[in-house]
Order: C-alpha cells, then structure tokens, then sequence
C-alpha cells in the first residue's frame, strides 16, 4: 500500500501555474498532490480580466518576450512547450471555447473567469492529481541539497522526489497571494528581488480625478514623465478613479511610475486626448468648429469635442468662460485650449497599496532557475512557476499566459527528472 505521506511530486498552490504544473507532473502516471492554502483553487484567475477572464494574446512568441522587458528571454522554452494554441486547445477540449477581441487578447467565449478555472479544475482532476485545500506550508524540507519534503502548518511532514512552487506574489491577498512563497525560497538562500506592484493604479495631485470619477476614456495617448523628461507612451483606455489614474494604458506604465516614484523622482502623465490630429490640424478643427458655430457659447461648442464631464474641468483649466461667444474667442484663447486638448497633466503623487496591483514585479531571481526546467539552480528537484518568479509584463494576457507555460513547464520536467 502507497505511504500516504509520500509522493513524486508535490505542488504548492493552486492557482493557474499551479494547476497546469500538477495536471502535467501527473499525466505521466506519477503521484502528484497539490496543496492549496485557500478553500478553493483558483481564486485569483475567478476575478481575472475583471471576471471575463483575458487569458492569453494570440501573438508571437517574440511579441510576447517583448512585454516581459529584461527577463523576457528566460520565457522562451517554456512559451516553446507551451503556447497560445496549446492552452486554447486544452481548454476547448474540456468545454470552453475562445475567442479573439481587440488587441489579439483571448477571452472565453463564455466570458466567465469562474467556467475557465472550474474547466482546468476538471482536467486536473481527470490527470489524477490529489488536492488538498485549507493547507498552509511553513517549510521545504532539504537534504544534501535534493528537496525531500515539505512541512504544513500542523506540523506534519510529507515526503517528495520534487517540489514545484507557485504561490504567486502579493497582490490580491484575499485570493491567497500574500508572498509566502519568497520567504520558503529565500529560507533555501535564493535571491528574491524586492516585490514591487508592476500594474497599479496611480493616485494624483489635486481633485480633477475626483471630479471625473468614472469616466472611461477610449483612443487616447498617456504619456509618461519622469523628471520633466518623456520616458514612455501608450494608446489606448483609461479610467479617473477618485483617487487617481487607471485603467489598461495607465496600468501599463505603471511599473515605470513606480519605479520613479521610489526614487523620489518626479512623475507627470499627460493625456492627448486628440492623438489623431497633430497640433497643426487640431487647429484647423477648432477654425472649423469656431467658424461654423460663431453665435454659440464657448461651453455648448465643447460637446462636439469632449465628453459631458470634462467640459467643466476645461473650462475651469483653460479659463475661458463658458458662457463666452466663440465668435469673441482669442487666437491666443484657441491655442490654450489646443494645447490643453493635447497635453491634459496630472502629477502623480503615488500609487494605490500592493494589494491592489494586478501582478507583482520582483521574486525568485531568473538568474537561479533553469529556464528550459524551471529547476532551481541551487536545489535539486526543486522547481519554481507563476508569478513567484521576477517576471511581469503589461495587460493583455501575457501575464497569464506565463503563468500556464511555466506551470506546464515545471510539471513536465519534475516528471521527466531522471533523478526524481
């Protein structure tokens, strides 16, 4: 009879990388079990791409290197075992179908986080994979460096030929990702490069934030400034929150932000909010607007340009009365608001609680993981996958997809191990 405290492979967490890591290790007939400290699996991927579930961008591979910046490369075996229309595959082969929206993100048909997780829960447990929930690990056990085991909460030790860890990082709390597995790795001497929030909200100096609470913003440009010099722009939607910027552009550019923030730099973002015309043709509009509306007050001529709630705030920025003839309107006037319609500046004054980041920066260091394994360099037959690693990208389902072809990765290769 098989010692229940024993198994080939042992996999910590059980969220997307997770999942794929234990389904993988056991379709080879190996004895898996996964160990979740939530009540459920998956929590995080249930509210991902605000519950509609983006989970990967039918792209390149080099694309998808592109938006991991610096670490990306050390991505490319595991997206070469594990792509796009793998997982797409996998996922219409157990009732859900995808499909492609704007800017190549995947999305399921169904548009329900919930069905995908409760879809990858099926096939996990088809492969076989023991799950045990409500379980907190307190340690990896260790001997002449092999991983031998892990201990949980309760003090009981469990033995394993390997050990895969995605815990995740320390965004969303709630869902379990509170950096438990930096402290198990750094405990076995890895390096973790300090956790930093890669896409979070910014906050803002003053209450025109606050004023457009709400407000959705499409086929803009958001510019980047550190220090009074341009360092970054994106294309695309934002959001005003009552405490700042948000939404996918400003999401994106957050990591920069951060970064400058925590050097005490100073940050500006700049909205165009007329990124199709230069300046040379927005003034041409405005003539236009300005000659074929001479009668019409300064407030009522704004409709045709910007929305309902940010015709108070240009007014009030631009000072020209509302209630002001356009005909009366000044050359120098119509430039203001020209230049207002092309550079609309916040100063960012901080961001919202890592808590809040949709993913974490920072992690086990790439430099001390195999990445056509995802063994640890420093412990034999130990394996990292998921966000627990320093890498992170933008919004558009790289950061998931990552998740899955490490997770496939780390599972596959525990399995594979000669040694295991």
């Amino acid at each position: 009879m098989d010692n229940p405290d024993k198994y080939d492979t042992i996999v910590i967490g059980g969220g997307p990388a997770g999942i794929l890591a234990a389904g993988q290790a056991a379709l080879k007939g190996s004895k898996v079990l996964l160990l979740e400290k939530m009540d459920r699996l998956g929590r995080k991927l249930r509210i991902t791409g605000k519950g509609r579930c983006n989970l990967t961008n039918d792209t390149t591979i080099d694309e998808f290197i592109r938006h991991f910046g610096k670490n990306g490369r050390f991505l490319k075996p595991a997206f070469y075992d594990f792509f796009v229309d793998d997982l797409r595959e996998l996922l219409h082969n157990h009732g859900i179908s995808t499909m492609v929206e704007r800017g190549n993100r995947v999305f399921p048909e169904c548009e329900s986080a919930p069905a995908v997780t409760e879809a990858l829960i099926r096939w996990l447990k088809n492969t076989g994979v023991h799950i045990q929930t409500g379980t907190v690990v307190t340690k990896l056990s260790v001997e002449d460096r092999h991983i031998a085991g892990v201990t949980l909460g309760n003090g009981q030790f469990i033995e394993a030929k390997s050990v895969i860890l995605c815990t995740g990082g320390k965004s969303y709390p709630r869902t379990g990702s509170t950096g438990d597995g930096y402290l198990l790795a750094e405990e076995l001497g890895h390096t973790i490069i300090p956790p930093q929030p890669a896409l979070i909200p910014l906050t803002t100096k003053g209450d025109i934030c606050r004023r457009l609470q709400g407000l959705s913003l499409r086929n803009v440009s958001a510019s980047l400034w550190i220090d009074r010099k341009k360092q970054a722009d994106e294309f695309g939607e934002m959001l005003f929150a009552h405490f700042g910027l948000t939404g996918p552009i400003i999401l994106t550019l957050s990591k920069i932000a951060v970064q400058a923030l925590n050097q005490n730099k100073t940050v500006q973002i700049s909205l165009d909010m007329k990124p199709a015309l230069d300046h040379r043709k927005l003034d041409a509009r405005l003539l236009r607007d300005f000659e074929g509306h001479p009668r019409q007050q300064f407030g009522t001529m704004l409709k045709s340009l910007l929305p309902a709630s940010l015709i108070p705030v240009c007014i009030d920025l631009t000072k020209i009365p509302a209630n002001k003839i356009v005909s009366d309107i000044t050359a120098k006037e119509r430039q203001t608001l020209r230049k207002w319609l092309k550079d609309f500046r916040f100063e960012i004054t901080g961001y919202r609680p890592i808590e809040e980041a949709i993913i974490t920066a920072g992690g086990v260091s790439t430099k001390e993981i195999q990445p056509k394994t995802m063994e640890s360099r420093l412990i034999k037959r130990l394996y990292f996958a998921g966000e627990v690693i320093d890498i992170d990208a933008d919004t558009g389902g790289y950061n998931l997809q990552a998740a899955f072809s490490t997770g496939y990765l780390a599972g596959k290769s525990a399995n594979n191990n000669p040694n295991a």
